[in-house]
C-alpha cells in the first residue's frame, strides 16, 4: 500500500512539474498577447480597489460613481507624474552637457588608478558607442510601449465592463452554492493580496521617495524631484528597485559635486533609508498577509523578468501572491504553496478572512436568491 501511495504521490510530482514548464513555455510564447491583459486586469484591480476605499471613505459619493471617479483621478495621477518626470528629465539631460568637463575629470581620475596612460574623454566614449546605431532599437522599444500601452488601455476598458456579469459567470461555473461560497472567496483573497501588496508598497514607496528627497534637497543634488519619482517608481520592483535608489543619485552626485563626500554621504543615508524601511516598517505592515519567502520573491523576479521582461519584473510579486493562493486552497497542491510560503504555513492565506467589498452585502443577498432559483428542489 505505502509502494503504491509513493508512485502516486511521484506521479502527481512528475506532473505538476511538467505543467509547470509547459506553462511557462506557454507564457514566454504568448507574452504579446498575455503581458498587456496581464497588465490590465492588475490595473483593473488597483482601480476596483481605489473605488471601494472612496466608497468607504466618502459615503456620500455613489457606488455607481465611484468606479468612474476612481479611473478619473488614477488616469489625472499617472499623467501628472508623467509630465513631471518627462520635465525634469529635459531640464536632467540639459544639466549633463553641462557636466562635461567634470565627467572628463573622473575619467582621467579612474584612468590613473588604471594606469591607462591616455584617458579617454566623453567625446571619444560617445564615438566609440556610437549611439546612433542604438536609434533604431530605441525608437522599435518606445513603439513597442505605445502599442502595448493602448492594448492595456482597451483591455482595461473592456475588464471593466464585463465587472457586472462577473456574478452571472460565477454561477454558471460553480451551480452549487458551497462550491460558488469557495470560489468567490479564493477570488476575493486574491484580490485582498494583491491589494495589500499595492497598499504596502505605495506606502513605503512614498515613504523612501519623500525622505531620499530631502536628503538629496540637504546634499544640494540637482533634480531632487526627478529621482524622488523614479525611485518611488522603482519600489514596485523587488531588489532591483532599491539598487536603483540607492547607486543611481549618489552616483550622479560625483558628478555634481567636485569632491566625493556629498556622494558618500547621499550613499549612506540612502542605504540608511532603505534598510529601515525594508526591514522595520515593511515587515510590520506586510504582517502575514503575503508570507512569501525572500529566497521566492528574487526567484519569481528572475522568472518572470526572463518571461515577460521589465512588465514581469513589475507583476512578479502580484502573480506569486496570487499562485500561493490559488495553490493553498487545495490539497493537491498544497506542498507547492508550503515551498512558496515564508514559514511553511499556507493555511495563512487560505484561512485568511477576505473583506468584502461595500457593497457585499447586497451582491450576496442576490446570489443567494438566485442560487435559489437555480437549485433543484429536493
Amino acid at each position: 500500500m505505502s509502494v503504491r501511495a509513493t508512485e502516486s504521490n511521484t506521479t502527481r510530482v512528475s506532473l505538476v512539474i511538467l505543467a509547470v514548464i509547459a506553462t511557462g513555455a506557454a507564457l514566454y510564447w504568448l507574452r504579446g498577447i498575455l503581458t498587456p491583459l496581464a497588465l490590465a486586469v492588475f490595473l483593473a484591480v488597483m482601480v476596483d480597489g481605489f473605488a471601494r476605499v472612496i466608497r468607504m471613505r466618502l459615503p456620500w459619493v455613489s457606488e455607481r460613481a465611484a468606479l468612474p471617479l476612481a479611473i478619473v483621478l488614477s488616469v489625472l495621477l499617472f499623467g501628472i507624474s508623467t509630465f513631471v518626470i518627462a520635465e525634469n528629465a529635459t531640464t536632467f539631460v540639459g544639466q549633463l552637457v553641462a557636466y562635461t568637463p567634470r565627467l572628463n575629470g573622473l575619467i582621467a581620475q579612474v584612468a590613473g588608478l588604471l594606469d591607462i596612460p591616455v584617458p579617454p574623454t566623453v567625446n571619444d566614449l560617445f564615438t566609440q558607442l556610437n549611439p546612433g546605431a542604438y536609434l533604431a532599437d530605441v525608437a522599435k522599444g518606445l513603439q513597442g510601449f505605445a502599442t502595448d500601452a493602448f492594448f492595456i488601455l482597451i483591455y482595461l476598458g473592456f475588464i471593466v465592463a464585463s465587472r457586472r456579469g462577473f456574478q452571472r459567470k460565477v454561477m454558471g461555473l460553480f451551480p452549487h452554492s458551497a462550491e460558488r461560497h469557495e470560489a468567490i472567496q479564493a477570488f476575493r483573497r486574491i484580490r485582498d493580496g494583491v491589494e495589500r501588496y499595492l497598499w504596502v508598497q505605495t506606502v513605503t514607496g512614498l515613504i523612501i521617495a519623500v525622505s531620499s528627497w530631502i536628503a538629496m534637497m540637504v546634499i544640494g543634488l540637482d533634480n531632487a524631484v526627478f529621482w524622488a519619482f523614479l525611485i518611488f517608481m522603482a519600489s514596485y520592483i523587488p531588489v532591483i528597485g532599491g539598487a536603483v535608489g540607492i547607486l543611481a543619485p549618489p552616483i550622479f552626485a560625483l558628478i555634481q559635486f567636485s569632491t566625493f563626500w556629498p556622494a558618500i554621504i547621499l550613499l549612506a543615508v540612502l542605504q540608511a533609508i532603505q534598510f529601515v524601511v525594508g526591514n522595520i516598517i515593511l515587515p510590520r505592515m506586510q504582517g502575514d498577509s503575503l508570507n512569501m519567502d525572500p529566497v521566492v520573491v528574487l526567484l519569481s523576479l528572475a522568472f518572470w523578468g526572463v518571461i515577460w521582461g521589465m512588465a514581469g519584473m513589475f507583476l512578479s510579486t502580484p502573480l506569486t501572491v496570487m499562485a500561493m493562493v490559488i495553490l493553498a486552497q487545495f490539497d493537491g497542491t498544497r506542498w507547492l504553496a508550503v515551498l512558496l510560503s515564508a514559514d511553511g504555513e499556507p493555511e495563512k492565506l487560505r484561512d485568511h478572512k477576505p473583506t468584502g467589498s461595500p457593497d457585499a452585502k447586497p451582491a450576496t443577498e442576490r446570489r443567494t436568491s438566485a442560487s435559489r432559483k437555480r437549485e433543484p428542489k429536493v
